[in-house]
């Protein structure tokens, strides 16, 4: 049995509150919502494990009701490289469904993570009748887009500290990952897999960061102050 096949056999239907918290849903109308809600399943998923992986056929539309997953690909070397975050309220893999080809990517969690699946064919049964859901997947990759764009000028900057701000810009994006709010739930250990440096050097940058007024560090997360600050690097000294 594949790990995935071993996550998927935990699945369950969602709870009222769990539901609410997916953000697509408020956009459907009663009978969209009522075949939507039918159809979607939940799991919980433990540290280390793979939802998508390389070349798997896509079943799932997923989304991140509680917890942090990782993107990330393995080049020719054997290299890890890691895509984006994906905190709470996040929805990915929408072009993958809609093309419904093989995953490009592998999708891992970084914690204990709860996550919503929408199977494939409900997914484009929604893009044939709903107009609010046609919205909100093109809302979806146009923010994507420009989220990648944003990556690879991430991957060419020397300065350690406006990489951890733009990469933590992009985990506070409230069109992508709605769940966020104002505190992103993570320790400097997962945001250094994100930003693929070493904890000590994120913890040097988040000091700067803080010392800046452009982030607080809290237990268990951070508080984004500047948000505009973050995404501009032209704006940190």
């Amino acid at each position: 049995m594949t790990p995935e096949s071993v996550l998927h056999a935990r699945r369950r239907p969602l709870t009222e509150s769990e539901l609410l918290a997916i953000p697509w849903m408020r956009l459907l109308t009663e009978e969209e919502r009522a075949r939507a809600a039918t159809d979607l399943k939940i799991a919980e998923a433990s540290p280390g494990e793979t939802l998508c992986r390389t070349g798997r056929p896509v079943t799932y539309w997923f989304g991140v009701i509680d917890g942090l997953l990782k993107m990330s690909t393995d080049n020719a070397q054997g290299q890890t490289i890691t895509y984006t975050g994906i905190p709470p309220g996040g929805w990915f893999g929408e072009g993958t469904a809609l093309k419904r080809e093989s995953y490009r990517y592998n999708i891992e969690t970084l914690r204990k993570s709860r996550v919503a699946g929408l199977h494939v064919d409900t997914f484009h049964w929604l893009l044939d009748h709903s107009i609010g859901f046609n919205r909100f997947v093109m809302n979806q990759l146009n923010e994507r887009l420009a989220q990648f764009i944003a990556a690879r000028e991430i991957d060419r900057m020397n300065n350690p500290d406006v990489r951890v701000a733009r990469s933590l810009a992009a985990l506070f994006n409230p069109v992508l990952y709605p769940g966020v709010g104002e505190v992103l739930r993570i320790t400097q250990q997962e945001l250094a897999y994100l930003v693929g440096l070493s904890r000590q050097r994120v913890n040097e940058a988040l000091n700067t960061l803080q010392a800046q007024g452009s982030i607080r560090v809290e237990y268990g997360g951070l508080r984004v102050l500047d948000l505009t600050a973050l995404r501009s690097p032209s704006l940190l000294p």
